[in-house]
């Protein structure tokens, strides 16, 4: 169904949540104060804003998928997943470090497992299928943040807000195998940080797995008729392990992962 919202609107909204984004400032939520918010609206907003991104430079080269971890939606009071866009600007190696937190408000750290297509998957695939199309998978963090204060947001005021999107940092690349396929679902980790933090999850809490997750992700893109199909070559990044982690300037993380062909990580910030 079409947005009934006028453009210029929407146009007005995207302006509005990209400024904010830019200056690292927060606005209050969308949901409650435009008419009739909905994840129709939020993407159509995200779109925008997108588009706004591409026409500075700024290149598209894969997604994130947010909220797939069910663990963590009573945390936040969502009720399911969400996507934005990964940039050229927003993507790194995890290396040697430390990195330059990003200047946003509120960051938290994600460790997550990451994609790197091969060739473009379709909605409705197997998970062999989706295998099939991996070049190669890597284990991760992503830096969000909340546009909105205190954390406090609803579904639609997250998709609005490019998927609360701050920075994708990859670790080695490696061939997505057999073995590693399986044991996607089923592996362990720990994310251990400064004052103490301590944070434990597994790959079945991201939708039953992180294939799964894409396969999720397939099923959204294939419903908005505004939003592009995956690509190869494109990165996607299928959603934390854990619970967020709050993290500052001086924080080094490190994650342990057991059950899984994938080496653990370690990032630090300045």
């Amino acid at each position: 169904m079409p947005n009934t919202m006028e453009d210029a609107t929407l146009d007005a909204y995207a302006a509005e949540l990209l400024e904010a984004y830019d200056t690292g400032r927060q606005i209050a939520p969308m949901n409650g104060r435009v008419p009739a918010f909905d994840a129709e609206t939020a993407y159509s907003i995200a779109h925008r804003i997108t588009a706004l991104r591409e026409a500075r430079g700024e290149r598209r080269v894969g997604r994130k998928i947010g909220f797939t971890n069910r663990t963590i939606w009573p945390l936040y009071d969502v009720t399911g997943p969400m996507w934005g866009p990964v940039w050229d600007t927003t993507l790194h190696d995890i290396g040697e470090g430390p990195h330059r937190l990003p200047e946003l408000p509120e960051p938290r750290l994600e460790p997550e497992i990451v994609f790197g297509l091969k060739s473009a998957p379709r909605a409705g695939m197997s998970e062999a299928e989706l295998a099939g199309c991996i070049d190669w998978v890597s284990h991760g963090f992503e830096v969000v943040f909340s546009s909105y204060p205190g954390w406090r947001f609803s579904d639609a005021d997250c998709a609005a807000a490019f998927g609360l999107h701050g920075a994708l940092y990859l670790g080695p690349k490696l061939a997505l195998t057999q073995s590693v396929t399986e044991q996607l679902p089923r592996f362990r980790v720990v994310l251990e940080g400064p004052r103490g933090r301590r944070l434990t999850g597994c790959g079945a809490d991201v939708l039953d797995g992180p294939l799964t997750a894409l396969g999720h992700l397939l099923d959204t893109l294939a419903a908005d008729t505004d939003a592009p199909p995956l690509s190869a070559g494109e990165i996607v990044t299928t959603g934390t392990l854990t619970d967020a982690a709050s993290i500052m300037p001086g924080d080094r993380w490190t994650t342990h992962l057991d059950g899984i062909d994938l080496p653990g990580a370690t990032i630090g910030f300045v």
